[in-house]
C-alpha cells in the first residue's frame, strides 16, 4: 500500500476508533469502543513493514498513558463513569486510546517528528481539546475544567515531543535502522 494511502487510512481509522471509544465510554459501552481500537491496532500492525518496533511503541505509549491519566484520576482532575477497573486508575478504554494514539505517531502524525517545539505546541493545544471534546460527548467529567485542561496542556506539551522522539526510534514503517558496529557480523579468523 502506498504511503499516502496508509497515512489517510490511519487518520480515518484513528478518528473512527476515537469516537467509538469516547461514545462507548459515555454510553456504558466501553468494551465496544475498546474492541474497535483493538481492530485498528491489528490493522495497523498488519500494514507495518516491521511489527516489533510498532508493538514496542504501542506498549510504551500505553504505559505512559496509564500512568498519566491514572494520575489525573487519582488527584481528582478527571473522572469516568464507565470502564473503571480500580479506584484511582484510568478506565481501560482511555488506556486503549493511548495505544490507538501510538498508531498515529509514525503515520498521520509523523510530520511532528523532529520538530520538538511544534510537537509541544500541538500537544499543549490538541491534548486538552481532545479531552474537552470527550467531556462534551459525555465520556468524562472534569470538576474544575480550567485546572484540568491547564494541567493537560502542560502534560501534553511534554508528552507529545517525547512520544514523537520515541516514534522516530521505533518506526515500523520507515527504513530499517542502520546496524551498529556491535550488530555487524564479524568475519571468522582466517577467512580474510
Amino acid at each position: 500500500m502506498r504511503v499516502e494511502r496508509r497515512v489517510l487510512l490511519n487518520f480515518v481509522a484513528f478518528q473512527a476508533a476515537w469516537f467509538a471509544c469516547v461514545l462507548g465510554g459515555a454510553n456504558d459501552q466501553a468494551l465496544a469502543g475498546t474492541m474497535v481500537v483493538g481492530a485498528v491496532i491489528a490493522l495497523h500492525l498488519s500494514l507495518a513493514q516491521r511489527r516489533l518496533p510498532e508493538v514496542l511503541l504501542i506498549a510504551v505509549a500505553t504505559v505512559i498513558g496509564l500512568v498519566w491519566d491514572s494520575g489525573l484520576v487519582a488527584v481528582g482532575l478527571m473522572s469516568y463513569s464507565t470502564g473503571n477497573i480500580a479506584p484511582g486508575l484510568a478506565p481501560y478504554w482511555i488506556v486503549a486510546m493511548w495505544a490507538l494514539f501510538a498508531t498515529s505517531l509514525n503515520l498521520s502524525m509523523a510530520w511532528l517528528k523532529g520538530r520538538r517545539w511544534l510537537a509541544a505546541t500541538f500537544g499543549a493545544v490538541g491534548g486538552p481539546l481532545a479531552y474537552l471534546a470527550g467531556e462534551r460527548l459525555g465520556g468524562l467529567q472534569m470538576p474544575d475544567p480550567v485546572l484540568a485542561l491547564g494541567v493537560q496542556a502542560l502534560g501534553w506539551a511534554v508528552l507529545l515531543p517525547m512520544l514523537t522522539h520515541l516514534a522516530a526510534r521505533l518506526n515500523g514503517f520507515g527504513p530499517a535502522p542502520l546496524a551498529t558496529w556491535s550488530q555487524v557480523p564479524q568475519e571468522a579468523p582466517g577467512n580474510v
